[in-house]
């Protein structure tokens, strides 16, 4: 396989990880592990502007991450599938095994 074939067989997973390459994005993955949560739900727990929660679920949703319901008049968000939670929770338990691994080594903690 050439170099540039190798890049090119990597773009869609370089844009999965553009599309988490935000702490609000992160939480909102996270959130949604558990169910399907309307935009006032995500938006309470995250305890940001409505706008700001619905900018991120806009790139989420671009990246087909997660899939857009209606419940009654509200707009109520869903993971698209379970693969992005367990890269999300993968990621947080290598971060927390890093961070421990490096307190093990200082001698100040």
């Amino acid at each position: 396989m050439s170099p540039a074939r190798v890049l090119v067989d990597h773009e869609d997973v370089a844009e999965l990880f553009r599309a988490l390459g935000s702490p609000v994005r992160i939480a909102v993955i996270s959130l949604l592990a558990d169910g399907e949560l309307c935009v006032h739900e995500l938006v309470d727990a995250l305890d940001l502007p409505q706008p700001v929660v619905s900018q991120h679920l806009r790139v989420l949703r671009d990246a087909s991450l997660v899939t857009r319901t209606r419940r009654g008049r509200e707009a109520a968000y869903v993971l698209a599938d379970d693969h992005v939670a367990h890269i999300v929770a993968d990621a947080r338990s290598h971060t927390q095994e890093s961070t421990q691994d490096h307190h093990d080594d200082d001698p100040d903690h």
